[in-house]
């Protein structure tokens, strides 16, 4: 790239000995931000693309040098005949709010900046600013206040219910051993039963709160583990697709929450495609300067379920991590309340996309790096 020869020009602000450690921090500070930074020429080729850019358009940074840019992703909000005709007039260009869409099918919405690059005629800084980061930033932290709120609720109550449920099961006991009739032990024994399910509703509901002790553990193992336990029962007319990213290192995690948080997803999954058939696809990748809550990862692990099933519904979304809110008729509204819930005990979360024909949850857990 011309822009190594113009930095040798400037080799006597530096000194020769620092000049290659001065292009290594370069790389290094933007491969830490969290925008895309892409540097093309007129024919809209890539010479440069930071981590960001490959995490936003989910194409390796090889891919993207290898192609034109308008071979990166589906759908952009600015022709690649503007792009290319202002940077042969080395004019610049901002665009606001521009629909994204990625290949994988991924929706986002970006502020573009195109800078052409000084001295360097025929090239330009190419920017892609997330703008529904924030969004889903001031999403995520409105609904843990909200579910944490309700989960406040649900404790309370389910520590009311428990405390008579004890009493009534303890009461059903001793008239058992009063009746002589052995066909009135089918009613005690019916009371004793209901108590018991209900209790274990009640326990789900007071599930633990706390971190529990983790260790280091392989995520693809824990997903096998997942679909062995499925599989056993799937219908024939749906099928599982993996795709997973082998050089994902191993995470510190406590495997049975994290293989209950994915069971769940992947139930429901397997439930929605019920009757209709279909795929569902489980992937996983690794993802740089992820913001979870108020705290930043340079590296997490992206876990995705992914199903062509018909959808959740739109009125349901805001609330689908709460305890109790499901779409079906037979479900309890524990499943995703309890994934959340262990994803949240892991640092993590987890992100929800649908519409007719794909539904994503994904589950982002962070890679502690040294």
């Amino acid at each position: 790239m011309k822009g190594i020869a113009q930095c040798t020009k400037t080799v006597h602000c530096y000194g020769a000995s620092n000049l290659l450690g001065v292009l290594m921090d370069l790389k290094h500070l933007l491969n830490n931000l969290v925008t895309a930074v892409m540097v093309i020429d007129v024919d809209l080729r890539l010479s440069y693309a930071n981590a960001a850019a490959e995490q936003l358009l989910g194409v390796s940074t090889h891919r993207l040098t290898e192609h034109s840019l308008a071979d990166n992703f589906q759908v952009l909000g600015v022709s690649t005949q503007i792009l290319s005709g202002a940077i042969r007039d080395n004019q610049g260009l901002t665009i606001s709010t521009a629909p994204l869409v990625t290949l994988d099918n991924q929706h986002h919405t970006v502020d573009i900046t195109l800078t052409p690059l000084e001295h360097e005629q025929g090239l330009a800084l190419l920017e892609l600013r997330q703008v529904d980061q924030q969004r889903r930033i001031h999403q995520q932290l409105t609904l843990d206040a909200q579910q944490q709120a309700a989960q406040y609720l649900v404790r309370n109550l389910a520590h009311e219910i428990k405390n008579p449920l004890g009493g009534l099961r303890g009461a059903a006991q001793l008239l058992s051993r009063e009746l002589h009739d052995p066909e009135l032990h089918e009613f005690t024994d019916m009371i004793i039963e209901q108590a018991d399910r209900l209790r274990n509703l009640v326990d789900r509901l007071l599930g633990p709160q706390k971190p529990t002790q983790h260790t280091q553990q392989n995520i693809h193992e824990v997903i096998q583990k997942v679909l062995k336990l499925v599989t056993m029962a799937l219908p024939e007319n749906i099928q599982f697709k993996q795709d997973y990213d082998p050089s994902i290192p191993d995470i510190n995690m406590d495997p049975e929450q994290i293989q209950q948080a994915v069971l769940n997803i992947v139930q429901n999954a397997v439930q929605a495609l019920e009757g209709v058939g279909g795929n569902i696809i489980i992937k996983t990748r690794a993802q740089h300067q992820i913001t979870i809550g108020t705290q930043r990862h340079k590296i997490v692990i992206a876990l995705s379920v992914i199903d062509n099933g018909p959808g959740i519904k739109p009125e349901l979304m805001d609330t689908l991590f709460y305890p109790m809110v499901t779409g079906r008729d037979q479900g309890s509204g524990l499943g995703l309340s309890i994934s959340h819930n262990f994803a949240r005990l892991h640092g993590g979360r987890i992100d929800c996309q649908s519409t007719p024909g794909e539904t994503e949850f994904t589950i982002l857990l962070p890679i502690k790096t040294k």
